[in-house]
């Protein structure tokens, strides 16, 4: 059946507006001198100098009155707080893991299960591992290893599922280093390479390849809602199906996740890892009480835990989801009848401008997404993200070579921007793309070993 609002072109955002914030409006000579002060670096500039912020949608999205609402019923208690089992129980609806381990958010989650089963000679495979991901595995000195199918590298491919991991892969690797491969880990929906989700075929097949194998399955279940939504849509036989159910199938497929609820928590911090195996979440739990705080709170308030059990349950509304895919098509919908190469079909979350295609005259080694990020703040103020030869180059013994792609996501924080806001960003990126010959590269003037992309400082050539 068709939803109420499906016969009608405009998107209507499916909620009201209850409380705003001011924006600041910059000059483009203001915003030159915050980039140089910034060393050329978008995650370095103030974010009061941003007009439009889509950097990332983690944690910065819209709460709701009802999640305001319960966090007036955190309660604080230090171990057993009423709070924890309200979040637990949300949790445990989705996804019916035994234990439960809270974290403050994602990366939290990946350090406690990367520490306890990574370390020097371990493989663990993904279909692609996000920044934060990979350098925790790398930490350990374990390998993290990307399996995405061969059209999950083509920005401009038309395929409904193209976070698929490719399963030949992953037994071929198996077959050969098996014993070195503690974990086989799937992102949903998978960021690094557009925001494109991962269909639940390609679960059951990853599954059997786990079970041929004796391995375990964890997901990295950001987006878990987005991505259940995309298999209802686009998957033969699942349009019937509610998105709750088809969450709940990707979980029965899993021994464990770990979660960023910053994303499809709908809250602004914390996370959580879950599994099945009770040595393991022992072994986690112990490194939860050294580095996060006690099982039932884990780094988090109580009032923080009623926000994402309420976020829990908006987020599979399938009114927000209809609402947050469609709009952001009308973005990507837009720059690609501009002739803006993009990542395609579009994800979720965000859409992915292919700067490699857009900017052919600068090498990876120059970093085109960088220049096409700079470029676009520096004419209206739109802070993006650089996904390519800055974030993923660099390697852990020194060495450098180009991204398997280089994009500039710019992630919709949910519920926060209206149709103006994203029409601006149109006509920004437009304009950016018309004189897009003119843009020159950039070299890396500074840079840590690991995660170089949050503190490099850069300086422009020509």
């Amino acid at each position: 059946m068709l939803a109420a609002m499906d016969r009608w072109q405009t998107i209507i955002e499916p909620f009201r507006i209850h409380a705003v914030e001011p924006i600041r409006l910059t000059t483009e000579a203001q915003r030159e001198r915050a980039l140089e002060a910034a060393g050329w670096n978008l995650f370095s500039i103030h974010a009061q100098d941003v007009l439009i912020d889509l950097l990332t949608d983690s944690g910065t999205g819209a709460m709701s009155r009802d999640q305001w609402a319960a966090i007036q019923h955190g309660d604080e208690s230090y171990a057993g707080s009423p709070s924890w089992y309200v979040f637990l129980e949300a949790v445990q609806h989705l996804f019916p893991f035994k234990h439960v381990i809270p974290t403050h958010q994602g990366r939290a989650a990946e350090k406690l299960l990367f520490t306890a089963i990574g370390g020097p000679g371990k493989v663990i495979p993904s279909n692609t591992h996000f920044d934060t991901t990979r350098a925790n595995v790398e930490y350990t000195g374990a390998e993290g290893v990307d399996l995405v199918i061969p059209e999950g590298r083509q920005p401009s491919l038309i395929h409904p599922f193209k976070g698929n991991m490719d399963t030949a892969a992953l037994d071929a690797l198996l077959r050969e280093r098996g014993d070195d491969v503690p974990v086989v880990m799937v992102t949903i929906t998978n960021n690094s390479g557009g925001g494109q989700p991962v269909s639940l075929q390609n679960l059951h097949a990853i599954r059997d390849v786990c079970d041929a194998h004796g391995k375990p399955l964890f997901l990295d279940g950001c987006r878990f809602a987005e991505n259940a939504w995309f298999i209802k849509e686009r998957e033969p036989g699942q349009a019937h199906r509610s998105v709750v159910e088809i969450v709940q199938e990707v979980g029965s497929l899993a021994d464990g996740m770990t979660m960023s609820a910053k994303k499809d928590g709908m809250a602004n911090i914390g996370g959580w890892l879950a599994m099945n195996d009770d040595a393991l979440a022992e072994q986690c739990r112990n490194l939860l009480i050294l580095t996060e705080g006690f099982p039932t709170y884990g780094g988090l308030a109580g009032r923080d835990l009623e926000a994402i059990a309420q976020g829990l349950r908006e987020v599979v509304d399938e009114d927000y989801l209809r609402y947050r895919t469609r709009s952001t098509a009308y973005l990507g919908d837009a720059l690609v009848a501009a002739g803006i190469p993009c990542v395609q079909p579009f994800g979720g979350h965000a859409v992915y401008l292919d700067a490699r295609g857009l900017l052919p005259h600068i090498p990876p080694l120059e970093y085109p997404g960088q220049a096409l990020a700079v470029e676009l703040y520096r004419a209206g103020g739109i802070r993006g993200c650089e996904i390519g030869t800055v974030m993923f180059g660099l390697h852990p013994d020194g060495t450098e070579t180009p991204g398997p792609m280089d994009l500039v996501r710019l992630a919709i924080p949910r519920r926060t921007y209206t149709q103006s806001h994203i029409d601006y960003v149109i006509e920004v990126a437009r304009d950016v793309a018309s004189r897009a010959s003119s843009l020159r590269g950039f070299r890396i003037a500074t840079q840590p070993r690991q995660l170089r992309h949050f503190t490099a400082t850069f300086e422009p050539l020509g």
